[in-house]
């Protein structure tokens, strides 16, 4: 089974508060707040997703100026489809959009952190959260 990425493909609401389930994503973005989740995606500036024989197993979605900088803000794959290479792929497909000086940046869950390392991310010390 070939995994197949884009990034014009239309993704519905429940094949993207699904993915985030079965890739624990879910248990730190607002999958109860349809309206939320739905801003989400209505206002990100790119979105990379990767489909398997038609199911959505994989997603980057990225905010961004295409010039300078872009968020990784979410980056999602299915625990079944997990250590194939999706993640990574989705990674080069986001870059690939952006402009060869964009800069890319992310917020690590706890549990990846050594995951981006290996992807060639460097840490940055100077990350501030506010909430509201």
């Amino acid at each position: 089974m070939g995994i197949v990425y884009s990034a014009v493909a239309k993704i519905t609401a429940d094949e993207a508060i699904d993915l985030y389930i079965r890739s624990t994503l879910g248990e730190r973005r607002p999958i109860d707040n349809r309206p939320a989740f739905e801003d989400m995606y209505r206002h990100a500036n790119l979105i990379v997703s990767a489909w398997a024989d038609g199911k959505l197993v994989g997603l980057a979605r990225t905010l961004t100026d295409f010039s300078y900088v872009a968020y990784l803000a979410d980056l999602a794959v299915d625990a079944k489809f997990q250590r194939q290479g999706i993640g990574k792929q989705l990674i080069e497909e986001t870059k690939s959009k952006l402009g060869n000086a964009c800069m890319l940046v992310l917020l690590a869950a706890p549990n990846a952190h050594t995951y981006y390392e290996h992807l060639g991310f460097e840490p940055h010390p100077r990350a501030w959260i506010q909430k509201k």
